[in-house]
């Protein structure tokens, strides 16, 4: 008897070009500061993102915020993968679902004057958690659009 092949879990892919460096967008991703600045869809108080990251293969990294309804958010993971100007892989687990982690790749590509930031995020729990994903990274990313514009 042949085994049932494994049930693919979704993904989504997200790319954005951006008016700013790699440097810049890679900064963006990698300091605490920078990223409280655009992290979380519309509904994020934004003055309540808070970061701690050690951006290193092996470190960790913690974003938390409070969304428009008071309710707190927590996310975290570990970094895989550290290319600076380049490349960020890391795993991604929410605190109330920690078995439910994925996996978020980030490459950054210079385009002339611009930046092109692709967003692969894979082995999401269910379809649900692909749509929230999706709304939670689009809004995420207008915010950084925005920044650099």
């Amino acid at each position: 008897m042949r085994a049932a092949p494994a049930a693919v879990k979704p993904s989504l892919t997200i790319q954005r070009r951006l008016n700013a460096s790699p440097d810049r967008v890679y900064k963006a991703w990698t300091e605490p500061e920078q990223i409280a600045r655009w992290f979380g869809p519309s509904v994020v108080e934004q003055d309540t993102v808070k970061a701690k990251m050690d951006v290193r293969a092996g470190g960790s990294f913690q974003v938390s915020f409070k969304t428009d309804d008071g309710e707190f958010h927590q996310v975290g993971g570990v970094y895989r993968e550290v290319v600076p100007n380049k490349k960020l892989v890391f795993s991604w687990a929410w605190h109330t679902t920690p078995e439910r982690e994925s996996q978020v790749t980030v490459t950054i590509k210079a385009e002339g004057s611009h930046t092109l930031l692709t967003l692969l995020h894979e082995q999401l729990f269910d379809e649900a958690t692909k749509t929230g994903h999706t709304r939670g990274w689009t809004g995420s990313l207008d915010k950084l659009e925005a920044m650099f514009a």
